[in-house]
C-alpha cells in the first residue's frame, strides 16, 4: 500500500510568522495537534501542540510569541508514492507519529499519521512503528 492511500489529503498550514495563539486555534479548529509551517510555499518546518506547551509555555512565552521560535525546523517528511511499511520503520527509526507527505515536487500534499496507517493498513505495522517511537530519548524529543 502506498501513502498517499492512507495520508490524510486536507492539510491546512501556519507560517512562522504566525504567533502561537494562531497556531492554537488552527490545531483546535481543526482537532489536529500538528501544523506544518510554510514560508512562501516551502515546507520549513512543524509545529505541535506539544511544542506550544513544552517550548513555549513552560519556558515563560506568551501567547504572541512567533512559530518560528517553537517549531521543529528539523523536518521529516516521506514521499506520497514510498511504500506504506517503509514508511512506517523510518518512523520507529526517528521516532515521530506523523510525517508531513510530499509529491516529487516537493509539494505538500497530505499527513501520514499513525492512526491513519492503522485504520487503513492492518498488518501490524503501526504497532511496530508505535514501539519504535515510544522509545525514551531520541532525536525529537522536547528538551530544548
Amino acid at each position: 500500500m502506498k501513502v498517499r492511500d492512507a495520508m490524510t489529503h486536507d492539510v491546512r498550514m501556519t507560517n512562522p510568522d504566525e504567533t502561537i495563539l494562531q497556531a492554537a486555534q488552527a490545531m483546535a479548529d481543526l482537532d489536529a495537534g500538528i501544523l506544518p509551517v510554510a514560508d512562501h510555499d516551502h515546507l520549513v518546518g512543524m509545529i505541535t501542540d506539544r511544542d506550544i506547551a513544552i517550548r513555549a509555555v513552560a519556558m515563560g512565552k506568551g501567547p504572541e510569541a512567533k512559530v518560528r521560535d517553537v517549531m521543529t525546523s528539523d523536518v521529516k517528511y516521506c514521499f506520497d508514492d514510498e511504500e506504506i511499511d517503509d514508511v512506517c520503520r523510518n518512523m520507529g527509526d526517528i521516532q515521530v507519529r506523523r510525517l508531513p507527505v510530499l509529491n516529487h515536487s516537493k509539494r505538500l500534499v497530505g499527513i501520514l499519521s499513525l492512526g491513519d496507517i492503522a485504520v487503513a493498513h492492518a498488518n501490524g505495522s503501526a504497532g511496530e512503528a508505535l514501539s519504535g517511537i515510544s522509545r525514551r530519548g531520541g532525536e525529537h524529543n522536547q528538551t530544548v
